[in-house]
């Protein structure tokens, strides 16, 4: 509706098919959105049912809340629905290439050789036989020789009995071992002997006549006290002794040590009651076939130089005749020493020589008395 003049003339509108904008009847474009208007479509308006219609603006503002919504319930459903379960992959064997086995050749050990136990040698025994003459003649040792023949253990071998000796078992050939150590090499090379404990011995006197600490003898026996049995066996280190022998010269030493006396003990007394005396030492080592101890016992109180023995033994023990025994009752001293002697042969005369083979032991004295003492007549 235009003024012209002062008449109002009225002017019919249209509605925009796009966005609703009420345009005039004869436009033929809208100026909202730019839609092109055909001839006579402001008339089909007239004809068609009023429409709803909204602004641009309110309809975007419906279309973000319409997103704003959707993406609200598609999240609502994934939060709330379970994840659904990933199958477990199963894995597929796979095939290992199968290793040939080559088999080693199976060892078969050698069989040992079984020894069989020869029969004991049947000996009769000779006069001046011992069982340490027996023993070191065969190779075996005196304990087989007295268990062998049921003999106490000082070993009487009475003349002409015939007794069984043990022939040596032989040794195998020992296996390789390893290095010993510094302390098993030094009681491996420590010389040792065995010494069985009689009446009246104590350990005192022991380590005395064997100049061996009373400790060392007990460390190496393993005893807890001082107390020593009669009978008992004792391992007597003689590494640990004091040495005794004479003074080193520039002269070469012989072949043996000087031996090293036992019994008796110096200064011991023997009376009416004692029949024989019994002298003992320590072995030098292994004597050869033609060595031997010279043993040589003095009276000394007696002053003559006449009354002595000097006998050649392979043991390292000889037992005084009761010959030897003074036939008065005053106390004779008697001096006995041993030195290692080696046999030369018969001399023109028919003889025996010797020479000497090793250093002379020191010298030790004992008294011993004969008869007994006459009672002096009462006045």
């Amino acid at each position: 509706m235009t003024e012209q003049g002062n008449e109002i003339v009225k002017t019919e509108s249209v509605l925009c098919p796009t966005c609703g904008t009420r345009v005039t009847e004869n436009a033929t474009r809208c100026v909202v959105c730019g839609t092109e208007f055909r001839k006579g479509s402001g008339k089909k308006s007239k004809k068609t049912r009023a429409q709803i219609t909204l602004s641009l603006p309110v309809a975007i503002l419906l279309l973000v809340l319409f997103t704003l919504l959707s993406a609200g319930l598609t999240y609502a459903a994934v939060r709330l629905s379970p994840a659904p379960e990933q199958p477990t992959p199963t894995p597929s064997p796979t095939t290992t290439p199968t290793q040939t086995v080559t088999l080693e050749p199976t060892f078969t050990p050698t069989p040992e050789p079984t020894f069989t136990p020869l029969p004991p040698i049947e000996y009769v025994v000779a006069e001046g036989d011992t069982c340490v003459v027996l023993a070191f003649f065969y190779n075996v040792s005196v304990r087989s020789i007295i268990e062998l023949n049921n003999l106490g253990v000082e070993c009487l071998l009475p003349i002409n009995q015939t007794i069984l000796i043990p022939q040596p078992t032989p040794t195998p050939t020992p296996q390789a071992t390893q290095t010993l150590s510094p302390a098993e090499a030094t009681d491996a090379a420590c010389q040792k002997v065995n010494y069985t404990v009689e009446t009246n011995d104590t350990l005192s006197s022991i380590s005395e006549n064997y100049q061996v600490s009373m400790q060392a003898i007990k460390e190496y026996n393993g005893l807890s006290s001082d107390t020593v049995f009669d009978g008992q066996i004792l391992i007597i280190p003689l590494c640990e002794r004091v040495s005794f022998g004479p003074t080193p010269t520039n002269t070469p030493p012989p072949p043996y040590p000087a031996p090293n006396l036992l019994l008796p003990q110096d200064g011991a007394v023997f009376t009416l009651a004692n029949d024989t005396v019994t002298l003992q030492w320590a072995s030098v080592g292994q004597l050869l076939e033609n060595e031997y101890y010279q043993v040589t016992i003095v009276d000394i109180t007696d002053g003559t130089g006449l009354r002595k023995i000097v006998d050649y033994v392979n043991d390292t023990k000889y037992i005084i005749p009761s010959s030897f025994r003074p036939a008065e009752s005053a106390p004779h001293i008697i001096r006995w020493w041993v030195t290692t002697v080696r046999d030369l042969g018969i001399t023109s005369s028919g003889d025996p020589q010797f020479d000497s083979a090793g250093a002379e032991s020191i010298k030790r004295d004992f008294t011993w008395s004969g008869a007994a003492p006459q009672a002096s007549p009462t006045p």
